[in-house]
């Protein structure tokens, strides 16, 4: 270094003539004269004016990864990785483009202002944000960039991932206005605005009204009009009106409570529009009734029940009770059809097989080979499809059960279920067409990409299945066979559930199957009291979606790893749950828990599973307590006693046990010759030992996690 007074060589600079050496350019900076009193910086790297001299130039960061998106109604939840290079800064941030596109995505424009992001739609710090207020049944691209405080002083073009989405249908947003149009002595007729957002077409509305301050004895009238004639009233009565409208998406929020008075004797029709107004609209939050109770009063009628409205209209009574109302698509069992080919032709759109280009097989089924191709239906552009085809020499039964997951599927729409596109029936092979999920089943998508996801975006995962989940419970369908590898993944990430075929072989592996009397059941993945009572319901479903939550947790490792089915059954009957994954937050492992409640109707619903997850997107920090040992061994229940410290006698033998024998030499060498020395190796020390597998050191340490629970037990007193 050369000291004040010396000119500084090629390579080297001097901030301030005060200063008394000279300092090394910082990284990706130069200087070819002497002298100088500042490095510039190399081509495509950047320093801020506010930057100091020493510091190292730098670039924009590359873009955000594996971004996932979770669709609910018309909202959606993005959450991405960081960049990969973030272009030596620590000052990344990011910002969300979002457009709206036609059917093909060939035409988009920006959303505008009616769009909200939650928190906001630039200067994000954190990965993830909510974006509300969409349209339903609408194609969206969100465009999400990653800049830092050098971007902007870069020509090159920015850098961003995309992700295109469809929103599903919304309810409509609440009436707001409400008018009177006529009183009399005994009848209010009233006129309504059509909701702001109708997000579909309405079918009709509900209008619910009561005496005031008698909100617990109420009547309900459907219209398809908005306006309406209420009579059988008291005369010089307030009543309280609130109107609520119903699409194929189900109802939507009632409006604010409207309040009309009768009056004291009845006017002739001419002096009606005479009558001064006196509906006084209130803000006072409606209060909920309880689930039907079957405590009607006798003075009140229950069930439908025809008025003197319009032959349109429809009257309902209630007292102190709920009465659920139809309008929610129901799911039809399509073996109640005396013919099952008027099943498919009702459900599934049949497509001439024309428009379908088999292009490879991907894969094989009970009844023929799955394969990808194209489908181009007319004037519509050509995409990806998967086509499931019937195999030749197939008997009437075969076609009708191949047939029947199309029945079952083509009465699913909601962006977390497998799209059926559509059926070929008239013509060989037999085919259902679904849309092309580019990433396969999740539990080998998982297996794939060990380790390669942060906790928010497995979350988001997860949230997306339940989602899926509540849309079917809700229809009233049972799927009996949730897993991992039922969950199919498209290329934007999304998780769907899929497989809706009853009657198929579930599984090769003739371990991952048990046959009852009534049929083939998934033990691992499946609630006791269905295997013992072949009771299947939305909660052994539940149950079954804890497992899934296992799974994914545990990046597609095999629920209770190579126990028998029988060793399964007991296990789990005598209390054994499954232990926590690696690295699994706390708030996780004890949903799995509630999914596994041996009592059925202790089980959270999927409307709660869906509303705990959306909690934990919203507030990561809930995310950052992992389980360890001490809190494992106060959740876990009594464990399965073939899997305890007094089962092995050794070192090795534990190693056996796991199909991991190939390591007790390299754990003997290291000093970990006893199992109570054994408990206390972290993943550090496995490393050390010679485990270098990711697959192996999870499956070793899933173990150890085990034996350290088996240790706690046995130190509780009993």
């Amino acid at each position: 270094m050369q000291t004040q007074g010396e000119v500084c060589q090629p390579g080297f600079f001097k901030a301030s003539p005060y200063s008394r050496y000279c300092s090394k350019c910082p990284p990706y900076s130069y200087t070819y004269d002497k002298g100088s009193a500042l490095c510039q910086c190399l081509d495509n790297y950047f320093r801020r004016d506010n930057d100091p001299p020493s510091m190292a130039c730098t670039r924009p960061p590359t873009a955000p990864q594996n971004v996932i998106s979770n669709i609910n109604n018309t909202s959606v939840i993005l959450d991405w990785s960081p960049p990969a290079d973030a272009g030596g800064r620590k000052d990344v941030m990011y910002l969300v483009v979002c457009k709206r596109c036609s059917v093909d995505l060939i035409e988009c424009d920006e959303c505008g202002s009616g769009v909200r992001y939650i928190p906001q739609e630039t200067g994000l710090k954190n990965t993830s944000v909510m974006v509300v207020d969409l349209l339903a049944h609408t194609n969206y691209t969100f465009e999400i960039e990653a800049v830092n405080g050098v971007s902007e002083l870069s020509p090159i073009p920015r850098q961003f991932v995309s992700v295109n989405v469809t929103t599903n249908q919304a309810a409509p947003s609440p009436i707001s206005v409400v008018k009177k149009k006529k009183i009399a002595k005994n009848t209010i007729s009233l006129t309504w605005e059509e909701p702001n957002r109708p997000n579909g077409i309405i079918l009709e509305y509900e209008i619910k009204y009561f005496e005031k301050d008698q909100e617990i004895s109420y009547t309900i009238i459907k219209s398809k009009e908005t306006e309406i004639v209420v009579d059988g009233l008291k005369p010089t009565t307030v009543y309280i009106f609130q109107i609520r409208a119903r699409t194929a998406a189900g109802y939507g929020g009632y409006s604010r409570k409207f309040e009309f008075e009768t009056s004291p004797v009845s006017l002739p029709a001419g002096d009606q529009s005479q009558m001064p107004i006196i509906g006084v609209s209130v803000t006072v939050g409606m209060i909920l009734v309880a689930v039907v109770s079957g405590l009607l009063l006798s003075g009140r009628r229950c069930g439908y029940s025809k008025a003197k409205q319009d032959p349109e209209e429809e009257k309902m009574h209630f007292h102190n009770g709920h009465i659920k109302l139809p309008g929610i698509r129901t799911y039809i069992d399509p073996h109640t059809y005396e013919d099952p080919s008027q099943a498919v032709h009702e459900f599934a759109k049949e497509i001439d097989a024309s428009c379908i280009t088999i292009e490879r097989v991907i894969g094989a089924g009970e009844f023929g080979e799955v394969c990808s191709g194209r489908l181009k239906l007319p004037g519509k552009r050509e995409f990806p499809v998967a086509i499931k085809t019937l195999k030749v020499g197939y008997t009437d039964k075969q076609r009708r059960d191949f047939l029947s997951e199309a029945s079952i599927m083509g009465q699913f729409d909601h962006p977390n279920i497998i799209h059926l596109e559509g059926v070929v029936t008239k013509s060989k092979p037999v085919m259902i067409v679904t849309e092309y999920m580019e990433n396969g089943s999740l539990d080998t998508f998982l297996k794939k990409n060990d380790g390669k996801f942060t906790v928010i975006q497995l979350v988001g995962m997860l949230r997306g299945i339940a989602s899926g989940m509540r849309y079917l419970s809700d229809m009233g369908y049972v799927h009996r066979d949730l897993a991992a590898r039922n969950i199919l993944v498209n290329s934007n990430l999304v998780s769907k559930v899929s497989d809706f075929g009853l009657s198929r072989v579930l599984e090769d592996d003739p371990e991952a199957a048990y046959t009852t009397k009534g049929g083939k059941i998934p033990i691992r993945w499946t609630a006791p009291e269905a295997i013992a009572y072949r009771k299947f319901t939305s909660a052994s479903d539940v149950w079954s979606y804890g497992i899934v939550m296992w799974e994914v947790m545990s990046y597609g490792e095999r629920p209770y790893w190579e126990m028998t089915n029988q060793d399964v059954i007991k296990a789990v009957d005598e209390g054994y749950r499954l232990p926590t994954p690696m690295d699994c937050p706390v708030t996780l492992y004890q949903l799995m828990l509630d999914c596994w409640q041996k009592d059925r109707n202790s089980r959270p619903k999927f409307e709660e599973i869906v509303s705990i997850l959306d909690k934990m997107i919203r507030n990561p920090c809930s995310l950052k307590m992992l389980v360890n040992a001490s809190t494992r061994g106060s959740n876990l229940l009594v464990e399965h006693n073939t899997m305890g410290l007094g089962a092995y006698r050794s070192v090795g033998e534990w190693l056996e046990s796991l199909k991991m024998g190939q390591y007790t030499e390299n754990f003997n060498e290291s000093g970990y010759t006893s199992l109570d020395v054994v408990t206390k190796v972290t993943l550090e020390d496995l490393k050390r030992i010679g485990v270098c597998l990711a697959g192996h050191q999870k499956k070793i340490m899933n173990s150890i996690q085990e034996l350290r629970v088996q240790c706690v037990n046995s130190m509780m007193p009993v």
